[in-house]
């Protein structure tokens, strides 16, 4: 890996990439699955945060971090959230109640959601976010107009991929959830028409006259619209490692072809293994060591330095907004 000196000098050269880490916790994980467990609100916070923190300081990154309102609200991760801010993290918004159905919510619901998740993780790390991810990439027009309410500068809920329903279908296959439960989750990981939004960052006009939010998609590889998330990377390591390499290298480079400055997803399970919880075996690549799933974390960020300069989402965000001429789009488009 490039020294640190190095990545500095040549970043002038790169595009820009941002990277981000959803901090799910145990419990929001047990609950989208409808494991009952979750109302005891178990957490690996004060394990994971302390590890991720380390291994960014190690290489440098200073990312954005979105949180869940409930987890700033309980005093047993007071200590963890506490130390993100003051590592350089850019705090972000991942809802109060980890619901991947928000958009079932009506707008009242929203204000309450997004006020409670401000408070609380405003509180905790002094910070007041400005940019949002919906869990379970869930997004909505009526989301969208509560967070430009809200003095949001970009929403960061979309993931356009065509795989989707094949997602959700594992889940529930894997899963004990009931009709109503799966009738709240039926957009969980959303529609194949998703794989027809842009991978390319854009502004939703909410007012037409091209004035609203700017979008950063969780990039899927170019063309194939295939998801590229490290979650993904570390799936596919489990049955070849050189397969998983060369998939991610191969979506990096077709990122540069295509002027595609990618945005990539990290999760807490991208830095746990069975070693460290025996309670998430559902979650696909569960079964692997922590320390083999840290190789693979190492080798997709250290991909992304030589190409890209790693930056925060609201960094990004604010570069897409300078820019001349940012594509618009209309959030009517999310309906239907």
């Amino acid at each position: 890996m490039e020294s640190k000196v190095e990545s500095q000098t040549s970043k002038s050269a790169k595009p820009l990439a941002s990277l981000s880490l959803d901090l799910d916790n145990k419990w929001s994980y047990l609950k989208t699955r409808g494991v009952a467990a979750w109302q005891g609100y178990p957490t690996y916070l004060p394990v994971v945060v302390p590890r991720v923190l380390q291994f960014l300081k190690e290489r440098g990154l200073q990312i954005s971090i979105f949180i869940v309102g409930q987890d700033a609200a309980r005093d047993e991760n007071r200590e963890a959230l506490q130390a993100i801010a003051p590592a350089g993290h850019e705090i972000g918004n991942h809802s109060f109640h980890h619901e991947p159905w928000l958009h079932l919510y009506t707008e009242q619901q929203l204000e309450e959601e997004m006020t409670r998740a401000e408070e609380n993780i405003e509180r905790v790390t002094g910070k007041r976010p400005v940019g949002f991810r919906g869990p379970g990439f869930t997004v909505s027009p009526t989301t969208l107009r509560v967070l430009a309410r809200h003095g949001y500068r970009y929403d960061a809920s979309t993931l356009p991929t065509y795989l989707g329903p094949l997602a959700r279908l594992y889940y529930f296959l894997s899963s004990s959830l009931d009709k109503k439960e799966k009738e709240q989750r039926k957009l969980l990981f959303g529609k194949v028409r998703d794989g027809l939004q842009p991978i390319k960052p854009y502004r939703w006009d909410l007012d037409g006259q091209g004035h609203g939010l700017i979008e950063i998609p969780v990039t899927t590889m170019p063309l194939f619209k295939v998801p590229i998330h490290v979650s993904y990377v570390l799936y596919l390591s489990q049955y070849s490692p050189a397969l998983a390499r060369a998939y991610f290298r191969t979506a990096l480079r077709l990122c540069r072809l295509t002027g595609t400055e990618p945005s990539i997803l990290l999760h807490p399970l991208d830095f746990l293994g069975k070693d460290d919880d025996g309670d998430l075996a559902f979650f696909p690549a569960m079964g692997m060591e922590s320390g083999r799933k840290l190789d693979v974390v190492s080798f997709a960020l250290e991909a992304m330095a030589r190409e890209f300069e790693i930056v925060n989402m609201n960094r990004h965000a604010q570069a897409v907004a300078e820019r001349p001429k940012v594509a618009q789009r209309n959030p009517a488009r999310l309906e239907g």
